[in-house]
């Protein structure tokens, strides 16, 4: 999945975002609050790891016009401000959660399991369907009780398919989901990718709408229309 990483340390930055990519996440990496602002507005990530002592826009106002324009991305605030004021006034503008540096690496991937799923309104680490379910901890996916091991961007497709399944997502959509900035993309990468899932997980797990793109069936048994997909 996408994450955008906000950060102005030279030092902090890369390793976070090499750490991060080591763990199956496309990382774009802005160093100061208006490129943040920008990406926000251009993007679609899963969550946004967010400093707060940035060059040009403060982190803090970053956060405020994010939610004043309807952004609901989930937002995770890495900082080494420590001060009870700063916490409050981040929560109270609408962060996610709050990261004092230094921090684990577990810990911070932890947390930003815990805010996808609140995102994705899920108490358990589990999104699904009774027939199609991705443990976001695992990151397996379990089709008719049979668990397969999903690679980073297989894992990264089959999420924004069950965030809400049933909904049509794109070529571009999933793109968007699945490569970061800088990442080249053949013309039917997502094809191949799906075709090897489905060959993994069965033909009837990802479906094609003729012109529109994929979906994951929202009903039980994974049945669909007739005739309109394939």
């Amino acid at each position: 999945m996408r994450v955008l990483l906000v950060e102005d340390d030279e030092m902090i930055g890369p390793a976070l975002r090499e750490a991060l990519g080591a763990q199956g996440w496309s990382v774009d990496w802005v160093k100061d609050g208006l490129l943040a602002q920008s990406a926000l507005a251009d993007g679609d990530y899963a969550c946004v790891l967010l400093d707060l002592g940035l060059p040009k826009v403060d982190g803090v106002e970053v956060l405020r016009k994010a939610r004043a324009g309807g952004d609901r991305t989930p937002v995770l605030v890495l900082t080494a401000r420590d001060g009870l004021d700063d916490r409050v006034a981040g929560l109270d503008l609408g962060a996610d959660d709050y990261l004092l540096k230094p921090y684990e690496m577990r810990e911070l991937l932890a947390r930003m399991r815990a805010v996808i799923r609140r995102r994705d309104g899920a108490a358990h680490s589990v999104i699904g369907t009774q027939g199609v379910q991705l443990d976001l901890t695992t990151r397996e996916v379990v089709v008719q009780g049979e668990r397969s091991q999903l690679s980073a961007r297989e894992f990264s497709l089959l999420h924004a398919l069950l965030e809400r399944p049933g909904a049509i997502l794109s070529r571009e959509q999933l793109e968007n989901r699945i490569y970061g900035w800088g990442e080249e993309v053949s013309s039917n990468a997502v094809d191949v990718l799906i075709h090897g899932m489905r060959r993994k997980l069965g033909a009837e797990t990802i479906r094609n709408v003729r012109g529109l793109g994929w979906r994951v069936s929202a009903n039980a048994s994974g049945a669909a229309s007739p005739g309109a997909v394939q």
